[in-house]
């Protein structure tokens, strides 16, 4: 059975099914009903966009960002825009919105206001209100990210603490025996900002199991945070050879500091880290880093995302992703420093 029988059958033009279905044009809620008693006679299996008309969706699916005021680092842009090149492929729109503070309000109109069919989420933290609320009013969702209860929601995420672990023990394998992990802000730390606390858990698993001499500290996501936290750890740890991090927004003025102090990379120090490809590869020297490919990972999300929205009932499901640490110019073995840079 096809469009062209069911636009007979109901008495209007091809194009009227057409726009009902898609929901491109608007349809009288008269002719809709009677288009879709046709197709409920006819056993017609529509397709997804039929599905929607049956089932009155809006195809239009919700992005819920760190807030506006926030500046966004390359990974978080990346997971933006795959997450919208993903739903345009399924002929879906996306609604962009913001949360946390005073977007909280935002938030809630998006859970409540029958505006989307489904939410991806991003920035998850381990104890998340907004997963939370998703789940009490029942709106599908698939977070970018995990909370502590890893079982109770789906998501894809990047697994932070197996990474930060390979970064530590790359840096071992080259002799490095003193080394820091340059964390997120101490503001999203303490929030229970995920990837935080899995690579703080990654990083001290790592330092123990190697033997090693580790410090964590935590920078806020720009350049001239990094710049004054690397100067910081020369001071006061003189005997550090390398750094590993998650931070990549603070790695140029990280660069900045370690040239300032006449500190060659990597000849006499080696930096390491998890962050978005593009990003590593067009740093000076090139990153050794785990490749983020955010691209990939929103397009599992919306996909996950439809699968929900289609049958809410779905088992859940996770995705951790652990991609291998690219071999590139910023790490080499460890040149033993000594005093103050």
């Amino acid at each position: 059975m096809n469009i062209g029988e069911i636009a007979r059958r109901s008495g209007v033009s091809r194009s009227t099914v057409s726009y009902a279905l898609s929901g491109k044009r608007p349809v009288a809620e008269a002719t809709r009903r009677r288009i879709q008693t046709v197709i409920d006679e006819l056993g017609y299996r529509p397709n997804a966009a039929a599905r929607a008309l049956k089932e009155g969706r809006t195809r239009t699916i919700g992005l819920v960002i760190p807030p506006a005021s926030q500046r966004l680092t390359d990974v978080q842009l990346g997971f933006v825009a795959s997450v919208v090149d993903a739903a345009a492929r399924a002929d879906l729109d996306v609604l962009l919105s913001p949360s946390g503070g005073e977007h909280d309000r935002s938030f809630e109109r998006v859970v409540t206001g029958a505006r989307v069919d489904g939410v991806v989420l991003m920035e998850i933290r381990l104890e998340d209100d907004r997963v939370t609320r998703l789940t009490e009013v029942g709106l599908p969702f698939v977070g970018i990210g995990h909370t502590s209860r890893p079982d109770e929601m789906t998501w894809v995420d990047i697994d932070y603490e197996t990474l930060i672990a390979r970064c530590a023990g790359h840096l071992a394998d080259l002799g490095h025996r003193h080394i820091a992990l340059v964390n997120r802000s101490a503001e999203l730390v303490a929030a229970g900002y995920g990837p935080g606390h899995r690579a703080q858990l990654g990083f001290s698993r790592a330092v123990a199991e190697r033997g090693l001499e580790g410090v964590q500290v935590c920078c806020a996501d720009d350049a001239q945070a990094g710049r004054a936290c690397v100067e910081k750890l020369l001071v006061t740890h003189p005997e550090l050879t390398a750094i590993a991090t998650i931070n990549e927004a603070a790695l140029p003025g990280m660069h900045r500091a370690l040239a300032h102090a006449r500190l060659a990379v990597p000849g006499d120090f080696s930096l390491t880290g998890v962050a978005a490809r593009h990003w590593a590869e067009n740093l000076h020297p090139p990153l050794t880093a785990a490749d983020i490919l955010a691209d990939e990972l929103g397009a599992q999300a919306v996909d996950l995302l439809i699968q929900r929205i289609a049958d809410p009932g779905l088992p859940h499901r996770q995705l951790l992703t652990a991609p291998p640490i690219s071999l590139r110019e910023s790490t080499g073995p460890a040149r033993p420093r000594v005093g103050p840079a």
